[in-house]
């Protein structure tokens, strides 16, 4: 199963962000409509990553304290939505990429600064997605990177579908 719905988006839902949804919707796992600490924790909780507990919380709270602009401590679709974009703009001009940032150094289990076919699978699993090795190499596809070295920070962006086609 492709993890952003049947097909991939077109250039127009890319253009308009509405890949972001499909994004929201894994981080969301309880989906109750807004990302909290806790659906955070169960995401990481699939990924076999190299931080210990204590820093993964702090990277839990740095990434809820980054979006939540109202300071409810939830982010809510239209935060996220927000934080996405600004981390793509932020990622073109050359700077980092925000909470989006953090979420790839935490998928990138070896810390070589590329998502592999490995650290893609193991995301799709702990996101409750049964992706095909089939599936794995079209995401990396559509990343811009190949099936041996996988994708960089930039292709994670682009299968999310926040790149700017």
């Amino acid at each position: 199963m492709c993890p952003i719905g049947s097909r991939l988006p077109s250039r127009e839902e890319a253009a308009t962000g509405a890949g972001f949804r499909q994004a929201f919707d894994v981080l969301d796992t309880d989906h109750d409509g807004k990302i909290s600490g806790d659906d955070l924790r169960a995401f990481y909780s699939g990924l076999s990553c190299s931080s210990d507990g204590r820093e993964r919380e702090e990277i839990i709270r740095s990434m809820i304290s980054e979006a939540d602009l109202n300071r409810n401590g939830f982010v809510e679709y239209d935060e996220f939505e927000r934080v996405l974009d600004y981390g793509k703009r932020k990622s073109a001009g050359g700077g980092g990429g925000g909470v989006m940032e953090d979420v790839f150094k935490v998928m990138d289990t070896d810390g070589d600064g590329m998502l592999s076919h490995g650290d893609l699978k193991s995301y799709m699993r702990s996101a409750g997605f049964e992706a095909s090795d089939d599936d794995i190499k079209a995401m990396i596809k559509l990343g811009g990177g190949d099936d041996r070295e996988g994708v960089s920070f930039d292709g994670l962006l682009k299968i999310l579908a926040v790149d700017r086609l």
